[in-house]
């Protein structure tokens, strides 16, 4: 089970209206949280201001899960507590509108208690970034002065809790991260005196790609498991559900914009990255079908890292492909999926690719 990420236990309000369901999840959380009960919605509202997370049942008399929901979102003393509905109720539509009313998860009963253990690790990590990013707004005002040390551990703080959000439910691993956030330095320090590229990758802005790549993926978070962790190809159904990642990234990036009030070259790299990195030079990719220098050069860089890695890796539907069998399918790319002097900068430094993931590779 993930461990709890404060000093002191953080406090869980578990609401069912059916007592062997409340000892069941207070038996699973109790050696690592505070644990409030609720038999029903009424007695939820009153106890949600002092916790840090709310397990919530669906069919309950008087007031249902959605009920206390809504009522929750609605007041601004609970606006924020992330809610977790556990429900028997497994229909698309169900889940589609509990998440709509504010919910940041959804699990279906009966529950799997490593999913539970890793979901709830999840939000708390989240919702503690978040707070945390909104006492640091009088600071962000200030950073034309102060300049990269409080900007770092900003960064370095949200990309711990968003990518490790992404890792908890993909199958990928945090090597995967570690690679491509290197692959995509190796490519921008190449390519810094190109004419095309160099008004672009300065120092800085490299070392802000470098630190916005693991968020390439961060929208995952928002596919369903049935589609994420399926062991094989997806069907073509399954592939479009599965490509509005790049949406559901774009859409956490800018909601951490709206918290701060803004932006910085930091979140825009890491909106670019999650959005575009599906893009392809000639067209052909998505969300957007966007082309040639359309795409966020930040988007065209992660494209090369990360299709690089995937022919690298295993995967359930296939084994890991040799380094010049990864290189030729790259090459073949060129100026059709991949900016082709991003890809001649690939091509003048694989070898480099080739030791960063021997560096970084995966434990069998």
């Amino acid at each position: 089970m993930a461990e709890p990420l404060s000093n002191s236990p953080l406090t869980l309000l578990v609401v069912d209206d059916t007592p062997d369901n409340l000892s069941l999840m207070a038996g699973l959380l109790k050696d690592h949280y505070r644990i409030k009960l609720a038999v029903n919605g009424a007695l939820a509202l009153q106890l949600a201001p002092s916790c840090d997370l709310i397990l919530l049942d669906v069919m309950m008399p008087e007031m249902d899960g959605y009920s206390v929901c809504r009522q929750l979102k609605a007041n601004p003393e609970t606006a924020d507590i992330p809610v977790i509905f556990l429900t028997a109720r497994s229909q698309d539509e169900d889940e589609e509108y509990g998440l709509n009313l504010g919910a940041v998860d959804y699990l279906t009963k009966p529950i799997s208690p490593p999913i539970l253990y890793a979901r709830v690790a999840t939000h708390l990590r989240l919702r503690q970034a978040s707070r945390w990013l909104k006492g640091e707004n009088q600071l962000l005002e200030h950073l034309v002065q102060q300049r990269t040390a409080e900007l770092s551990r900003l960064q370095d703080a949200l990309i711990t809790a968003m990518a490790s959000m992404a890792e908890t439910r993909d199958n990928e691993t945090g090597n995967h991260i570690r690679r491509t956030q290197h692959y995509v330095a190796a490519l921008a320090r190449t390519l810094r005196e190109h004419p095309r590229f160099a008004d672009t990758l300065t120092e800085e802005n490299i070392t802000l790609l470098y630190k916005s790549a693991p968020l390439h993926d961060i929208g995952k978070v928002g596919v369903p498991d049935r589609i994420l962790l399926k062991p094989g190809r997806l069907d073509a159904e399954e592939f479009e559900e599965m490509k509005k990642h790049t949406l559901y990234g774009r859409d956490t990036i800018l909601s951490v914009e709206r918290e701060l009030g803004g932006s910085n070259s930091f979140l825009t790299f890491a909106r670019e990255i999650a959005h575009y990195h599906q893009e392809k030079w000639d067209g052909s990719g998505y969300p957007e079908g966007l082309a040639g220098d359309a795409i966020p050069l930040s988007a065209r860089l992660m494209a090369v890292a990360d299709v690089y890695d995937a022919l690298i890796s295993r995967r359930v539907y296939k084994p890991p492909f040799p380094h010049e069998e990864a290189v030729r399918i790259l090459r073949e790319g060129r100026a059709r999926h991949f900016d082709p002097d991003i890809l001649d900068a690939f091509l003048q430094i694989e070898t480099e690719f080739r030791e960063i993931a021997e560096r970084y590779r995966d434990e069998d």
